[in-house]
């Protein structure tokens, strides 16, 4: 199971810390929030205590209205509960029985200035690309004309170099070599670098270049949805290459089935245009044109009349 302790967050989401648990730290498993408003007011059938609790200003407009051994007793047995953090918004007044209840039971207290909307948002958005399932396969990942585009192919069969031909056009680098692949929703796949290699492309006989470096802060990207998939291969004279398109073929990741073309590779073939053409149709194919349906029905149409 994927998880994202709270340090993290703390450190990513620039969170306050009114207390720190020393000896009973709690990883966050789901991006899935909860406002224990209920929760104060003595209600706890259902409570959904693994996840991060957030209190705004609702809650704490009822909590300071609790008498101080009533808050005292409703906050004791709230923390007594396994929550992996709870986090004040609003940069709110946070009262002293829940600090004590906090540092009895050892749970992280934690408070942000943001408005609760506005932090619950980004922090769902934030759990969601930490916490979704993830993979890392051999590839390159490039943004062609807004298209993320997954090059796939056996070592030496130059997909490297048609990322960095692609760079040279104008396109944008995403991943060299290794490509780490997130589930994003239902049916949404985004690809990065491995932090350590971020930016870095790897050319045979030149060694290991930096891409940011060598064409500036415009020729890479540090993540991309993946569109489109090509996967590279040495021409086989015996083989049948698909030649109208007709027929869509779909690779999958994690559940996820994304578009997938065979490019075959051989001297004289340009294959970052290819590329670029692909990705180019692959966007007609998204607004409702496919140019190989559109051919088939005008010859069917001749040879009916």
């Amino acid at each position: 199971m994927e998880k994202v302790s709270v340090e993290t967050l703390i450190k990513d989401l620039n969170l306050e810390v009114i207390v720190e648990a020393e000896n009973n730290k709690i990883d966050i498993t789901t991006s899935d929030v909860n406002r224990p408003g209920l929760q104060f007011a003595g209600f706890y059938e259902h409570f959904a205590y693994e996840r991060v609790q957030i209190m705004g200003k609702v809650e704490t407009t009822f909590v300071e209205q609790l008498p101080d051994e009533v808050l005292a007793e409703r906050a004791d047995k709230f923390f007594a509960y396994p929550i992996p953090c709870l986090i004040v918004t609003r940069d709110l007044n946070i009262r002293q029985e829940i600090i004590e209840a906090a540092k009895k039971h050892d749970r992280y207290l934690l408070r942000t200035k943001e408005a609760s909307t506005k932090f619950i948002n980004r922090l769902i958005n934030y759990l969601d690309e930490k916490l979704a399932p993830q993979i890392t396969i051999h590839g390159n990942l490039v943004d062609v004309y807004g298209i993320g585009v997954l090059l796939l192919g056996e070592s030496g069969i130059g997909k490297s170099e048609t990322a960095l031909e692609l760079v040279k056009r104008g396109h944008r680098l995403v991943a060299d070599d290794a490509v780490e692949i997130r589930k994003i929703g239902e049916d949404k796949l985004q690809g990065s670098a491995p932090e350590i290699i971020r930016h870095f492309i790897e050319i045979r006989g030149i060694g290991i270049l930096d891409v940011k470096t060598l064409y500036g802060v415009g020729s890479v990207r540090n993540s991309m949805s993946i569109d489109l998939v090509i996967q590279l291969e040495e021409w086989d004279e015996d083989k049948y290459y698909d030649r109208l398109g007709l027929e869509d073929e779909y690779i999958k990741f994690l559940d996820v089935e994304v578009p997938k073309l065979t490019i075959p590779v051989r001297p004289g073939r340009n294959l970052a245009i290819i590329v670029e053409v692909a990705a180019m149709n692959h966007r007609q194919k998204q607004m409702g044109y496919n140019a190989a349906h559109e051919l088939n029905k005008k010859l069917l149409k001749q040879i009916g009349n």
